[in-house]
């Protein structure tokens, strides 16, 4: 019973109870979209409460087996209830960590970009490293992403894309990643074969429904449109479908190069820069409150947050959360969730 208060498995019930009345309401299916966000609601909450419930379950009859093996005084079943007990442990840890994602913004999509920092081609190539990490990190974790924008390197590389990864969750795991990303190895760039330390500026934010008020005057926004670069064959090259917006208060930019049409194009920019500023409004608002009080370091979008060094040794090392470990090469194929759930138990407990 602890386990359910633990989980407020008690208020979830309430809420799935809710959303169902919601779902037997005759106007429902008037707004497709508002449907369809509230069925996946529901969906999504079911499913907690029947892992949960399941997990219940398992100790019930772990239990049961245990009291059956003492009452015969059968030492066989220990093996039995030790295997049990390590699933169970497994799966209540799997349990809390989603649990964890519980911020209003968690379940969205997530926009990822990534700034090759100074340093040309070093750094490009850095940027495009950690592009093909995430992209493989997205697959592993049953994510689609998409490629919004990209300005490839003068050489080599890639000196910023943009991506929207989309699933359940995806900007709750994701969040973490935000911040600088450094890089040490030997550049196969430079003839000597000497050592170099390379960065790249990661930014997460989440897709902001249309439902969350972001107030923008398009009069303040400046709408260019010029030539997409990259793939896309002959449509790529003959029209100036790819679309950048400025706002001009703000300074802030969201350009978009991935559809076909200029419409499109549009209607994704503009997507990018109401979630651009709705993150620049929650950065104000973290910075204010960081200053009552007291604590300005945590808030800053330039830390450094993990090194990645190949050379004269393998260590890939979270500075928050001082997680590390020695294998670089599955890190670079998307083996990132021991830091992604390091800052999850960290952020949850206070300690960052």
């Amino acid at each position: 019973m602890k386990w359910g208060i633990h989980f407020d498995i008690a208020r979830k019930e309430e809420k799935i109870a809710e959303l169902e009345y919601k779902m037997g309401e005759p106007t429902f299916w008037d707004n497709p979209e508002q449907a369809q966000k509230i069925t996946q609601e529901l969906n999504d909450v079911k499913a907690g409460v029947d892992k949960y419930k399941h997990i219940l379950n398992k100790f019930e009859d772990m239990q049961v087996l245990w009291e059956m093996g003492m009452e015969d005084k059968d030492e066989s079943v220990l093996d039995d209830v030790e295997n049990e007990i390590k699933e169970i442990n497994n799966e209540m840890e799997q349990l809390e960590l989603e649990l964890l994602l519980s911020d209003r913004y968690d379940a969205n999509n997530a926009i990822l970009t990534l700034h090759a920092g100074a340093g040309g081609t070093e750094a490009q190539d850095w940027t495009q490293m950690l592009l093909r990490m995430y992209g493989r990190w997205a697959e592993r974790n049953g994510f689609s992403v998409e490629t919004v924008d990209l300005l490839p390197g003068d050489e080599a590389g890639v000196k910023s894309v943009t991506l929207m990864i989309k699933g359940h969750n995806a900007y709750g795991y994701l969040k973490s990643e935000k911040g600088v990303h450094r890089l040490v190895r030997i550049s196969p760039f430079d003839a000597n074969s000497r050592r170099h330390t390379s960065f790249s500026a990661c930014d997460v934010m989440p897709e902001i429904d249309d439902d969350v008020e972001v107030d923008i005057n398009m009069a303040d926004v400046r709408v260019d449109t010029y030539r997409a670069s990259g793939a896309g064959g002959q449509h790529i090259n003959k029209t100036d479908s790819a679309v950048r917006m400025t706002h001009i208060p703000t300074g802030v930019v969201a350009q978009c190069q991935s559809e076909r049409s200029q419409l499109q194009n549009r209607e994704q920019c503009l997507r990018l820069l109401r979630a651009r500023l709705f993150e620049l409004e929650q950065q104000k608002k973290e910075k204010e409150l960081a200053a009552l009080e007291g604590d300005q370091q945590k808030i800053e979008w330039g830390s450094q947050i993990r090194s990645y060094v190949f050379h004269p040794y393998n260590l890939v090392k979270d500075h928050r959360t001082n997680t590390e470990t020695s294998d670089t090469q599955g890190v670079m194929d998307g083996d990132i969730n021991r830091f992604i759930e390091a800052y999850l138990h960290a952020k949850a407990n206070h300690q960052i």
